[in-house]
């Protein structure tokens, strides 16, 4: 590699090379994601990546990309694809004249990565963020200690079924896992998942009336609050000995899709949901059939 310390600075990072990983140094500008000024920085060992990239980016930009292994990263595995471009922790953005400079360190790091890089990681190499943690969903108040998580239903939001059942107190030693599925599409939510829990399986209840779930909306839930929340959680189940579930539930059944585009159906109709939202929703659902 380069000289240790080395610095390569982009529009809302930067990368400083280490001897055995790459420190990332976010900023915390107007114009930087809110999910980069939650993170801080973050240490990304070489062994827990893949590969690395480089691309044109938009208006004048390239963007060299490290690409983090499967299972190296709590933050990515919750995530799990689920974050727009803009959002990506692993992209730094540069200037297209700093091209050929972002190609040297590129190649620079390729031979650094390890023979099993494509293999997943048999443990989380990359840290979560700290607990403790919160964050208010539509339904509810949630909180992470570094022991527990819990949900604290509000008055406006939630539903009958969470009233009667009560606040919710999970202790990580009974959680497998956890699903998150993004604020910024339909039906946003973190759903707690017990070890006893089917991975990959349609839950029994949806995600308004299932207790070990808080539900997003407009301003509920966003991504930078909500997201290390549930990447902590994850690294704490880890931790325990449990994740044997997945951070996201796989591909669905087909009879929820076809429940799910009914719904959305009816919000389009009732005027809730606009032509484009109706169609970028409904192929995306399709997509995960």
């Amino acid at each position: 590699m380069s000289r240790m310390g080395d610095v390569l600075a982009g529009f809302h990072a930067a990368w400083e090379f280490e001897s055995d990983s790459v420190l990332i140094r976010y900023e915390r500008g107007i114009r930087t994601p809110k999910l980069f000024h939650t993170l801080g920085e973050r240490r990304v060992p070489f062994a827990a990546l893949a590969g690395v990239s480089l691309a044109p980016g938009k208006r004048g930009t390239v963007v060299l990309r490290a690409e983090p292994r499967p299972g190296a990263d709590p933050l990515m595995e919750a995530a799990a694809g689920q974050l727009k471009d803009g959002s990506d922790p692993y992209r730094l953005v540069l200037p297209a004249e700093r091209e050929t400079l972002a190609e040297y360190y590129a190649d620079e790091l390729r031979p650094l990565l390890t023979g099993s890089a494509s293999e997943p990681a048999e443990r989380f190499l990359v840290a979560a963020p700290e607990a403790p943690r919160q964050f208010k969903a539509y339904d509810g108040k949630a909180s992470f200690d570094g022991g527990a998580v819990h949900f604290r239903w509000s008055w406006t939001g939630a539903s009958t079924a969470k009233w009667k059942a009560g606040d919710q107190r999970f202790a990580v030693a009974d959680l497998g896992g956890v699903e998150w599925r993004s604020p910024e599409v339909f039906e946003g939510h973190l759903r707690l998942l017990r070890r006893t829990d089917v991975p990959g399986a349609t839950p029994a209840v949806a995600a308004d009336q299932d207790p070990a779930t808080v539900v997003f909306g407009l301003g509920y839930g966003p991504v930078h609050e909500s997201l290390p929340f549930a990447a902590a959680v994850l690294e704490a189940v880890r931790a325990k000995g449990g994740a044997a579930l997945p951070a996201s539930a796989g591909r669905r059944d087909p009879a929820d899709i076809a429940e799910r585009i009914r719904h959305l159906g009816e919000l389009h109709e009732a005027g809730l949901v606009t032509d484009e939202e109706f169609t970028a929703k409904k192929a995306e659902l399709l997509a995960e059939l």
